[in-house]
């Protein structure tokens, strides 16, 4: 008996660090909670042991995840937890054998599809963008788009050559987002009020499944709305977006001649200058200076709140030979290298690089103030 008591008493400061992330950040759902819950909206569950040590070694990821989902409720994705110590009868219900399982599960949809990969960020997200996108697009297999109520949706086979010519009103999106899935009617609405005007198309693109033409326009944030007229961004859409709004802008940029020759004009703004970087020409841009890196993820709710700030940081060093400001999307394919071999565990993600090395984790306030002082010592103490 006293063995017992004794081993009881040896995890007890154990079950406390386990106690500490509990509720964090993830929702924690019992036998009951979990079948009531579960159709509700997509859900990626983890189903753990508090005494098992991967689940322990992997609790805090769960949770730096549930904390970028979860903290904006518009998205249709919950990070959820199961303890199958607690809840034995739904880990038996889902087929739980080891811990942790980690489980997609879709929304209205009761049995879950198991993660099998590598339980590091980029694999994980790259993972819940498959699940979120699979049956949401089907390709048009001719080469012509076809509108549907006047929505037309395209793809990297026929966007170039749709937009090629012409005036193009496109929202480029992602599944999971919440804004996105609540623009949608009235996206919609919008095309059909205009179906029959031959001057403007109004379009739509999965930037989740065709990464690279929305690289291509710089699109940073989802949904983000682009007047683009003979394949060249004119304008972005900045205003309120309800349908009769929408409409109106529709209006002004078919009637003016200043839309037509926008592109034309010479135009300095963070699309333009946006430091938007690839594995492909990473090692280019960091090899000489000081290269200031964030890594992010377009969804993730801290990564939103940074991003002007850090638009206008790469503002004030815009004149600094020595310095560049630049920012990586984990969440792309052509990326997840990439961001596995700089160790990114987070998202964003600050990391400071002096002639090509790794040199400093930037983890203090994310004022422009603070995140400038921090640049700019590093670049005097190069100067001295």
């Amino acid at each position: 008996m006293y063995q017992v008591i004794k081993v009881i008493f040896s995890i007890l400061p154990l079950l406390t660090l386990i106690s500490a992330h509990e509720d964090a950040y993830s929702v924690k759902y019992t036998t009951e909670t979990f079948s009531q819950e579960i159709g509700k909206k997509h859900h990626f569950v983890m189903f753990y042991a508090p005494w098992c040590g991967h689940c322990q070694k992997f609790a805090p990821k769960w949770e730096q995840l549930a904390e970028m989902l979860n903290d904006d409720d518009s998205n249709n994705i919950k990070i959820a937890k199961v303890d199958c110590t607690t809840d034995s009868d739904v880990c038996s219900e889902q087929d739980i054998t080891g811990y942790p399982t980690l489980k997609f599960y879709k929304m209205g949809e009761s049995e879950g599809i198991r993660f099998r990969g590598t339980r590091d960020l980029p694999t994980i997200t790259t993972f819940i963008n498959e699940q979120l996108r699979e049956g949401e697009y089907a390709p048009d297999e001719s080469d012509e788009p076809k509108a549907v109520s006047g929505l037309i949706e395209l793809n990297e086979d026929n966007f170039e050559k749709h937009v090629a010519k012409g005036k193009h009103f496109v929202k480029f999106y992602a599944p999971w987002c919440g804004h996105c899935q609540n623009l949608a009617p009235t996206w919609e609405q919008l095309a059909k009020s205009l179906e029959l005007d031959s001057d403007v198309t109004i379009a739509k693109i999965d930037c989740t499944q065709f990464r690279s033409i929305c690289t291509n326009y710089e699109v940073k944030g989802y949904p983000t709305l682009l007047w683009i007229e003979n394949g060249d961004k004119v304008d972005k859409y900045a205003g309120e977006r309800n349908h009769d709004d929408l409409k109106e802008y529709v209006i002004k940029m078919i009637g003016t001649k200043k839309a037509a020759n926008k592109r034309e004009e010479p135009k300095v703004d963070t699309q333009s200058v946006s430091g938007e970087i690839t594995e492909e020409d990473f090692k280019n841009n960091i090899q000489s200076g000081i290269a200031f890196v964030k890594f992010y993820a377009p969804w993730c709710g801290h990564c939103k709140r940074l991003s002007p700030t850090w638009d206008v940081l790469r503002g004030k060093f815009s004149e600094n030979s020595l310095v560049k400001i630049l920012k990586v999307d984990c969440t792309l394919e052509v990326n997840k290298q990439l961001c596995n071999d700089e160790e990114v565990e987070g998202f964003p993600s600050l990391y400071l690089y002096k002639e090509g090395e790794k040199v400093s984790e930037y983890s203090g306030s994310r004022s422009l103030e603070d995140l400038y002082d921090f640049v700019h010592k590093h670049t005097i103490h190069d100067e001295l």
